[in-house]
């Protein structure tokens, strides 16, 4: 699986290059954007983008961004606040080591910390995106779309 145990931290002057040098796959670019693209996100969104490197050892082998309650109505009501994960890069070369699923887990446990009780998540529809991914993690579709992407939630118990 992994050579050490992997953990999160935030992107520093030191890690920066490391982070906006991670890629996926060739095949996955079309499915998330850049490290760099993130972290301009997350620039523009301090209150609520949560953004992190993923560490094993010394190496970055990838890339994650939590949205924490967002008002997801977009009506100022608040009457569907979310916390979720935004984006998750994992290195082309550093996949299928569990590292994805690490990830996820980590945001799980920093939303229940918040005192979230669900986490949401989007993603591409089709054969080629990760919806199989998300549903072995225990995602469950909502039947909603954004931004042309599938919407899937998982309960934190």
């Amino acid at each position: 699986m992994t050579t050490t145990a992997p953990r999160l931290e935030k992107i520093t002057p030191a890690t920066f290059d490391a982070a906006i040098g991670l890629t996926v796959r060739p095949d996955q670019e079309h499915l998330v954007a850049p490290v760099v693209r993130s972290l301009a996100e997350a620039y523009v969104h301090p209150g609520t983008a949560w953004p992190r490197i993923v560490l094993d050892g010394e190496r970055v082998v990838g890339f994650v961004m939590a949205f924490l309650d967002i008002d997801f109505a977009g009506d100022g009501t608040r009457t569907d606040v979310r916390s979720g994960l935004w984006r998750l890069n994992v290195a082309a070369s550093e996949q299928g080591r569990g590292y994805g699923r690490f990830a996820v887990d980590a945001v799980a446990d920093e939303i229940r910390r918040r005192g979230g009780t669900r986490m949401t998540v989007t993603w591409h529809p089709g054969a080629d995106g990760p919806e199989e991914f998300y549903l072995r993690l225990g995602f469950q579709p909502t039947g909603e779309m954004s931004g042309g992407q599938c919407v899937g939630e998982l309960a934190l118990g």
